[in-house]
């Protein structure tokens, strides 16, 4: 059984048991939480919201919070003396799904 769900933005998919990386969200390690825009479920028959499901909704708890590997961002415009070199390390949370409720 898994479940289709609209997190932050983005589509993800959600089974129980599931590592999910998802952009960085501000709570505490160990804290929990229910994801309530649920779009697609799938167990014995798929059920399919317009857009989300009522009634249905996803737990899950942090685990941890990362970033991801340096992003070197290097413009240049030749024979003008124009260099810019800039770093970016994107901020992820992981979080553990726990159970789909109420499908």
């Amino acid at each position: 059984m898994y479940a289709l769900v609209e997190f932050k933005g983005k589509q993800y998919k959600a089974e129980k048991g599931a590592l999910l990386k998802v952009d960085r969200i501000n709570a505490e390690v160990g804290s929990n939480l229910d994801i309530e825009s649920v779009l697609l479920v799938s167990g014995e028959t798929v059920t399919v919201g317009s857009p989300y499901l009522a009634g249905v909704k996803v737990s899950a708890v942090v685990e941890a919070h990362k970033k991801d590997k340096k992003i070197i961002v290097f413009k240049y415009k030749p024979k003008k003396d124009y260099r810019r070199k800039q770093g970016h390390r994107q901020q992820y949370s992981f979080i553990r799904i726990g159970d789909i409720i109420g499908a």
